[in-house]
């Protein structure tokens, strides 16, 4: 809407056919300075109009911002209850490994004591091994004594008596021996466990050192997932008040355009008085015959966007596109769609540089015609133009996103269809 405004208020202000006013010097004084209020009306809307498109690109950076904040804050939360499920589940290990480490200790511990004791009994055994050593060597070989004692038997039972007494004395060396040796092999079974308790408790001890390294690591991991999420959530509320902030600005800007705009409207009222009145006093018949054809296509180019009704490329509400684009590329030369006049050139900054040229009468209405975004044109105010003549170069001056021509046409002052007339 906004555009079609500035368009039509653009070239009604220019389009006043002054050939058909009977050259008053009031009416063309009146045309001047309401052309000059329109220039200055379309500047300062086509600066508001600026601020709404760098607001609502604003607003659509926010919102993509937002949506990318919003993932990366799911994503950290993800990742942190990840690692504490991590964390829970190392710590639980961690807690198994210090127990068995605990009993590995204890086993060893208790395997250490068990040494000592063998030890102590070892060392007794030892004692007693020597002191039947000395007591052999200070009475003589027991087997000696024995047959000693056997020879000196005076009667039976006394040689019953000798034997058994040596049977005795000889077990009982022999089980101070046997009881050495036994002690021997417990306190070697004793050290065996020692050094077996000895590795377990070390291995223990290395497997709960490694378990604790992770579980510290995973501790750390948890701490910066979790100020990740922090931080992915302070981006969300900061982007949520970045996308308000565009939205007011947004909104604040539409609401000037629309303001100045409305402005524009009442003026356009008075100028299309002006224009009627002027088309009233011409009494020249002009053109009268089939419109279609009437006037020539002015590039060669296709339509690509074509007059009518669309969504507004600005506040995104249903609106008109008061004239028809036509896809060419810059530099290619624009023709005089009809015999006529040029009535206004000038710089406009919604549609860069314009030129109205009026065509006369057609079955009874004052044409005129329009270019827009041109890169530069040929002829200038007061010229005669004919039909096919290279007015000017296709261009993309001011308010356009590429080479085209957006062609308008004004029957009495108010845009038509200019596919009516091609």
């Amino acid at each position: 809407m906004t555009l079609a405004l500035l368009t039509t208020l653009g070239t009604l202000g220019s389009a006043v056919p002054l050939a058909h006013a009977d050259g008053t010097d009031d009416l063309k004084h009146k045309h001047q300075d309401v052309q000059a209020q329109i220039e200055q009306a379309q500047e300062s809307a086509e600066e508001a109009s600026k601020a709404v498109n760098r607001a609502k690109s604003d607003l659509a950076t926010a919102e993509s911002q937002l949506a990318d904040a919003q993932v990366s804050y799911a994503g950290a939360q993800a990742h942190v209850s990840d690692v504490q499920a991590q964390l829970a589940d190392a710590q639980a290990v961690d807690a198994q490994m210090q127990a068995a480490l605990q009993a590995a200790q204890a086993d060893l511990a208790q395997a250490k004591a068990e040494v000592r004791a063998g030890q102590a009994a070892l060392d007794a055994q030892q004692q007693a091994v020597k002191d039947s050593v000395v007591s052999v060597y200070q009475q003589g070989s027991p087997e000696l004594m024995a047959w000693t004692g056997y020879l000196q038997s005076q009667t039976p039972s006394d040689l019953i008596r000798k034997m058994e007494y040596a049977d005795t004395l000889i077990e009982d060396q022999n089980t101070v021996f046997d009881q050495l040796h036994a002690a021997e092999l417990a306190l070697r079974a004793e050290r065996d466990e020692v050094r077996t308790a000895e590795q377990a408790a070390d291995e223990q001890a290395d497997r709960a050192a490694q378990q604790l390294v992770n579980v510290q690591q995973l501790e750390q991991e948890a701490t910066e997932a979790a100020n990740d999420a922090l931080l992915a959530q302070d981006q969300v509320t900061l982007t949520v008040a970045a996308r308000a902030k565009a939205q007011r600005k947004a909104e604040r800007a539409k609401r000037q355009d629309l303001e100045q705009l409305e402005k524009l409207k009442k003026q356009e009222a008075r100028i299309k008085a002006q224009i009627l009145a002027a088309a009233a006093a011409d009494q020249s018949a002009g053109y009268v015959g089939d419109d279609d054809g009437f006037l020539l296509p002015p590039v060669t180019g296709a339509v690509t966007s074509p007059f009518g009704y669309r969504i507004h490329p600005i506040y995104g509400y249903w609106g008109l596109h008061d004239g028809t684009d036509f896809g060419v590329s810059c530099g290619e030369g624009m023709r005089a769609a009809a015999d006529g006049k040029v009535l206004s050139r000038y710089y406009s900054p919604v549609y860069g540089n314009r030129l109205y040229v009026d065509v006369g009468k057609v079955n009874g209405h004052a044409l005129t015609v329009v270019y827009n975004h041109a890169t530069s044109y040929r002829v200038d105010v007061g010229d005669h133009v004919t039909r096919g003549e290279v007015v000017g170069y296709v261009g993309s001056t001011g308010w356009s996103t590429g080479c085209h021509l957006h062609f308008t046409v004004l029957q009495d002052g108010t845009a038509v269809d200019p596919m009516n007339y091609l």
